[in-house]
Parts: C-alpha cells; sequence; structure tokens
C-alpha cells in the first residue's frame, strides 16, 4: 500500500492568510489603528501580543512584501467580509444565455418568420442567439441555400442584435452567433 504525504483534515480548507503564531517572518510591518501613525515595523512577537491586548488577530496582509505587511484585526469578521465581497461579485457577474435555432436547408418562408419572431424575442430578453442549419444526409450539397438562409436571418435581426460569428460550415452543421445589441431591451 503506497504512503500518500499527509494533507489537511477531510472538508477543511486552508486558510489563505497566515495569522498570529503562523507568521514566519522576525519583522512585520503593522498598519491601522493600533499602531502610532498608522504604521510601524514591530517584532512579530510584540505585534501579537499589541493584538491579543485588544482581543483580536495580527494577519498577514501582504506576505510579499519586505517586510511582510499585517494588519490588527478581528479575522472571523475580516473572512466574513471577504467572502460576502466574493458573493457580490458572483451575483453581479453577467451570465450569458444562448438560444439555438434550428432550420433545414430548405425552410420555408412561414418557419422562418415564426423562428425570426422567437430570435426578436430572444435578443430583447439579453440572450445570445445561435442559428444553425443542419444538413441532413445529401442535403450537404445545399450549403450555399443554407448560408443565404442565415444571412437572410442576420439581416432581419440587424435591428435587434449584431452578429458576432458569420456563417461557418462545422461538420454536418452551419452556425451563426447573434448577440443582442447594448440598451435594446
Amino acid at each position: 500500500m503506497s504512503q500518500r504525504p499527509q494533507q489537511q483534515q477531510r472538508g477543511r480548507q486552508e486558510e489563505p492568510y497566515r495569522i498570529n503564531h503562523k507568521i514566519r517572518a522576525r519583522e512585520v510591518r503593522v498598519v491601522g489603528d493600533f499602531v502610532e501613525g498608522g504604521n510601524a515595523v514591530l517584532s512579530v512577537e510584540k505585534a501579537i501580543k499589541i493584538a491579543e491586548e485588544n482581543e483580536l488577530d495580527l494577519v498577514e496582509i501582504s506576505p510579499n512584501a519586505v517586510p511582510p505587511v499585517c494588519k490588527i484585526i478581528d479575522y472571523a469578521k475580516f473572512k466574513y467580509e471577504q467572502k460576502k465581497k466574493q458573493k457580490e461579485i458572483k451575483a453581479n457577474a453577467a451570465k450569458v444565455v444562448l438560444k439555438e435555432i434550428r432550420f433545414g436547408p430548405n425552410t420555408d418562408d412561414h418557419d422562418f418568420n415564426f423562428k425570426l419572431k422567437h430570435a426578436v424575442n430572444f435578443l430583447k430578453e439579453g440572450a445570445k442567439v445561435k442559428a444553425y442549419v443542419h444538413f441532413v444526409g445529401r442535403s450537404i450539397v445545399f450549403k450555399e441555400r443554407g448560408e443565404m438562409l442565415l444571412l437572410k436571418f442576420a439581416q432581419a435581426l440587424e435591428d435587434y442584435g449584431v452578429v458576432e460569428q458569420m456563417p461557418k460550415l462545422e461538420g454536418k452543421r452551419m452556425n451563426i452567433f447573434i448577440a443582442p445589441k447594448p440598451g435594446k431591451k
């Protein structure tokens, strides 16, 4: 049986910052309200003592600086604030929705208009549209028809969207990508 190097306890993540006695440097630059002038270079022991007197933690904020920069704060509260910021950033990230519309090389006008109406609604909602012509069997000989159909589709949608990628044949499919116009919702 092979021996694996001892890992952290299950379910536990390694702390992203060194705190208190885990700080390896001899001297640190302490910034914040607990030192004169807002920043001072102190020995780690003295900095930890100041933090403990105020019932707080010494947290290494910038380990690569010389000497490392530390701050005297409530570490649990600091971690909570960091998690909160990360969640906020994640929530504000734009989620792109991609809707697909399928055509055949011989799609007639009624079907085309029906699918066009759906594409307009998708673009108004802020979703990207991927329209494609699927060539089945020997219909691949009608590549030009498929390209013309997709270009006609893009032209009909030019008031609502911008073509991101012109028609491109990939295997048995010819794709075109249309993104919503900014501010057109």
